[in-house]
């Protein structure tokens, strides 16, 4: 399973997993908030600084892991051009773009385990009805598995694309999901053989 954290040591590596969590909780919401265009430009440009004071490499990557994101750009983008909404468009674009950029960020200067004891300690109220171990590595296991996803979904494309001058469209939908139950089934697996989520 692809792990997203970034190999480059930043500045950002060491910081607490907890405090970094709390402070893209409060930034998102703070996000959701704020209508002025200025403020979420002034927002996406503090997040493009922040993963270019770690470094070119480190950024270049950060870029390429959001690729999957530009598809909803332009939609998101044609819709409100085409219903002359495009001052509200800029602000969904704009707020979209930076909080998960931001996410982006944490995720790639956080490491699993650390993530992972985070939300052990948030789940630990509900510990009588859920062992929080199952519930951080639930939480866990989708964070991971959502690029893995994105990019199988982009091979059946490509292997369709080979096959057929047709645009596949919804007819990936069938493959992708027999692919996810077969990670799940690895990953199932995997965990049996240590002993479980605990």
């Amino acid at each position: 399973m692809l792990t997203l954290t970034s190999p480059v040591r930043t500045w950002a590596h060491p910081l607490p997993a907890g405090g970094k969590l709390a402070a893209l909780a409060v930034a998102t919401t703070a996000l959701f908030l704020v209508d002025a265009p200025w403020v979420l430009t002034a927002a996406g440009a503090a997040v493009a600084g922040l993963y270019l004071s770690a470094g070119p490499g480190f950024a270049r990557t950060g870029l390429r892991q959001l690729s999957p994101l530009w598809p909803f750009v332009v939609i998101v983008g044609l819709w409100h051009f085409w219903t002359g909404d495009v001052a509200d468009g800029v602000a969904i674009l704009l707020r979209m773009v930076t909080a998960v950029a931001l996410a982006n960020f944490v995720t790639m200067t956080t490491r699993l385990s650390d993530m992972l004891a985070v939300f052990e300690r948030l789940a630990r109220p509900i510990s009588p009805i859920l062992p929080p171990r199952r519930l951080a590595l639930a939480f866990a296991l989708v964070i991971r598995f959502i690029p893995v996803m994105l990019d199988r979904m982009a091979l059946i494309r490509q292997s369709w694309s080979a096959r057929s001058p047709r645009s596949p469209r919804w007819r990936v939908m069938v493959p992708a999901t027999l692919a996810a139950l077969e990670d799940a089934d690895r990953v199932a697996e995997a965990l049996r053989a240590r002993g479980g989520a605990g």
